[in-house]
């Protein structure tokens, strides 16, 4: 069998994300005053369970700092393809909180339902609300910007949980009006319970992409796509490749492949194509390694498949 050749260089270090999460702990702190000051005011279950999901969100903007922070560390003797898989966990437990919020508020907004109370000082109650759900926003469309820009699922897990965080206020502020308009008490926990189902679906959905990224899961379709289109311009003069295997862990991302070319080609030869290969590569993906195994296109081992083993 030929030799292996990895293109990816040592992997530059990652930049420190670690201080757009002290924005979403800085945001936190400020929003979960407000929200209980609106809920002690107007002693609205809806009001209560929002600032419980702005409780969850400081905690998981602490644990995505922390995350960040490990993800910034160097690859090391005992880590050597670095530890950019410490932003699943964040996520992961981003996820697995939003749940457990869900059905904390779930319980409180039940036994609303069977013990009615009366709402007091609702419009002052409402407008602190609209200046929490102000900062959320502003701050989940920068983390969410941010997150995709340096391909950190931790802060972008930070920002979408910020922005269900606005529609969930923005949810509770339309049933404590109506309920003040109507007096029709029963609608403040109906509408805490439709905001924690929707809360819900998306936490599960978060630990599941999580989820994903821990069990090494490939590339997605259509950059499998991409990465053929590059292989098919070089898919001449006798040159040939398969076993092509992706993952992603964090931010990076990992090819593997093997290419067979003419066994009376020299070794440099097969090395400039592959470097040529693998740059094309990394100029249509950020963060890419690429490993190139060179095998002689007539022998019959060659052609050995992982998803034939």
């Amino acid at each position: 069998m030929g030799g292996g050749h990895d293109h990816g260089p040592t992997a530059p270090l990652r930049p420190d994300l670690s201080k757009y999460a002290l924005v979403a702990i800085a945001a936190g702190v400020v929003t979960i005053g407000l929200k209980v000051v609106a809920w002690l005011l107007t002693g609205s279950v809806g009001l209560l369970s929002d600032a419980a999901e702005s409780s969850v969100n400081l905690v998981a903007a602490v644990a995505a700092y922390i995350a960040l922070r490990v993800v910034a560390r160097p690859a090391d003797s005992g880590h050597n393809f670095g530890h950019t898989k410490a932003e699943y966990f964040s996520a992961v437990l981003e996820g697995v909180m939003i749940v457990v919020a869900a059905g904390v508020i779930i319980v409180s907004a039940v036994n609303r339902l069977f013990n009615p109370q009366e709402l007091e000082q609702v419009g002052l109650g409402l407008a602190i609300s609209v200046l929490a759900t102000a900062i959320n926003g502003a701050v989940g469309v920068y983390l969410l910007r941010v997150g995709r820009e340096h391909r950190s699922l931790a802060l972008q897990a930070d920002g979408k949980h910020l922005l269900t965080d606005v529609w969930t206020t923005v949810g509770v502020i339309a049933g404590v009006l109506l309920v003040a308009l109507t007096g029709w008490l029963p609608l403040d926990p109906l509408i805490a319970i439709a905001v924690a189902i929707n809360i819900l679906i998306v936490g599960v959905r978060l630990v599941l992409r999580s989820g994903a990224g821990l069990m090494d899961a490939a590339m997605p379709d259509e950059d499998l796509a991409r990465i053929e289109e590059v292989l098919d311009r070089h898919r001449v003069q006798g040159v040939e490749f398969h076993d092509l295997r992706t993952r992603e862990s964090g931010h990076e991302r990992f090819v593997q492949m093997h290419m067979l070319v003419p066994g009376d080609w020299t070794v440099d030869h097969a090395h400039d194509l592959s470097e040529q290969v693998e740059q094309e590569l990394a100029e249509r993906f950020a963060d890419l390694r690429t490993t190139i195994h060179t095998e002689p296109l007539g022998d019959p081992r060659a052609y050995e498949d992982w998803r034939l083993n």
